[in-house]
């Protein structure tokens, strides 16, 4: 068996070869393995905490109308939605009856005032066992009708008017469009009841006016009757 002697230039050439044929097999090889992993699980549903814009919401976290800033909690006249999950003969749509009743199938009249619309919701669940396999209720509050306070006296239009959001004594007088001519603008004030006792609280409309002081410009709550001599 024979030799053949190479050049230093034709050794130099196969040892280039066989670098390009070793990058090749190991270029294909990490591409073959990559192809084989999973994907990566995507940062917005792996590692989403508390707060991230990223995070499912929470279906529990939604407010009822009235909600802010403390729980809203049913009323006189309010009109609520009651929905029984699959079944339709019970789920209605009532209004709160001046004693403070609602009526339903099946249970008769039920007193609501005072509850919240999930408290109300797992009353309703409890006492639905007996008839319904599962109840499942929801309530929702579609019309907030018992937060009202009353103006009375020198206005120009005086009676009842929803309080659904915070409204101060100067916010209700503009809303029902000023004082009257003679009003004694100094001698206004709030007839609140208190633990059933009524307390007499004074507003200076001429200081609310310009700011003095607030003017003891008082936010109101629901029941206040506003007096304007």
């Amino acid at each position: 068996m024979s030799f053949v002697a190479l050049s230093p230039r034709k050794i130099l050439a196969f040892l280039f070869l066989v670098m390009i044929i070793a990058a090749t097999v190991s270029a294909a090889a990490a591409q073959a393995s990559n192809g084989t992993n999973p994907p990566s699980t995507p940062p917005s549903s792996k590692n989403s905490k508390k707060g991230d814009p990223a995070a499912v919401p929470d279906s529990t976290s939604t407010l009822k109308p009235g909600d802010a800033p403390d729980v809203y909690r049913i009323g006189v006249d309010d009109q609520i939605e009651i929905s029984v999950w699959r079944e339709h003969d019970l789920s209605l749509t009532v209004v709160v009856r001046p004693d403070g009743m609602i009526t339903m199938p099946l249970l008769n009249d039920i007193y609501v005032i005072g509850m919240t619309p999930k408290e109300l919701a797992d009353s309703l669940t409890e006492k639905l066992k007996p008839f319904v396999n599962e109840p499942q209720v929801t309530v929702s509050v579609l019309q907030i009708r018992s937060r009202r306070v009353y103006l009375i006296g020198q206005v120009n239009h005086p009676g009842a008017y929803a309080l659904n959001d915070r409204k101060t004594i100067l916010e209700l007088l503009t809303e029902a469009g000023g004082i009257g001519q003679f009003a004694k603008q100094n001698s206004i004030y709030i007839l609140r009841t208190v633990n059933g006792k009524t307390e007499k609280i004074p507003f200076r409309y001429k200081d609310a006016i310009i700011g003095k002081n607030n003017g003891g410009d008082v936010e109101l709550l629901p029941g206040d009757r506003v007096i304007v001599p």
